[in-house]
């Protein structure tokens, strides 16, 4: 696949076309399910192994878990998350039904908007040739679908007191305040496709993680306004969790 994939707003990239035509259950799916999480990981993006839905619960043992199949599966999924592929293997086919995160902040940063306002910020940052990078939806009950930029990291800078803290930066505790813009860097992780949802929602790549990683910074812009406007447009309802 090339730069090319995803110029346009009706467009897709083979790895979205194969999400959507391939069933969970045909032959073969364990074998491309893998392939699309080696992509990830070659991509320089580490993995960590995440709860899956068990109809519209989580797999977890948490009753009324707040984020059914969205989280790891490890407390310590930070340390865990790995590019390499070994161990992605032994996950992916010792675990056949797991969900995985990527640990932003070490390599990448996730914009991550709600889905409409992050169609409407790609189809403008494509009309306007910006260099978009990979980009992913996660389905949703009504408002609820959010759009994940995938972006280069801001980094860890030698000097702490460099950092620059942004009041947008999403922690995983912290999700639900920020129902517009999150910004996931250091501390924060994002599902990555193929990934379920209860109630046969699911993860899904728009553009593949073949294309570079942009400039956070060069799509900002774009997506603040369309969650501006999404603000003024869904004032009484705003998408709450991921």
């Amino acid at each position: 696949m090339g730069a090319e994939f995803g110029r346009s707003r009706g467009e897709e990239s083979k790895l979205s076309r194969w999400l959507r035509r391939r069933p969970k259950d045909a032959p073969g799916a364990d074998e491309g399910r893998l392939s699309l999480l080696l992509a990830v990981a070659a991509a320089g993006m580490p993995l960590a192994p995440a709860a899956y839905p068990v109809g519209y619960r989580c797999s977890c043992d948490r009753v009324g878990c707040p984020t059914p199949a969205r989280h790891p599966v490890s407390f310590a999924w930070q340390t865990q998350s790995t590019t390499d592929r070994g161990q992605i293997e032994r996950w992916a086919l010792g675990q056949p039904e797991a969900n995985f995160i990527t640990a932003t902040g070490m390599v990448h940063d996730v914009l991550d908007v709600p889905l409409e306002a992050g169609r409407e910020a790609l189809a403008r940052l494509l009309s306007e040739g910006v260099d978009v990078g990979p980009v992913a939806e996660a389905a949703g009950d009504g408002d609820h679908g959010r759009m994940l930029f995938f972006t280069a990291t801001r980094g860890t800078p030698e000097d702490e007191d460099e950092w620059w803290p942004c009041e947008l930066d999403c922690h995983p505790e912290t999700m639900d305040e920020h129902p517009g813009l999150r910004w996931h860097c250091r501390g924060s992780y994002v599902l990555v496709p193929p990934a379920r949802l209860p109630g046969g929602l699911g993860v899904g790549w728009v553009r593949g993680v073949e294309l570079g990683l942009p400039d956070p910074l060069t799509l900002l812009e774009a997506l603040t306004d369309a969650c501006a406007r999404y603000a003024g447009e869904h004032a009484a309802a705003w998408p709450l969790g991921r």
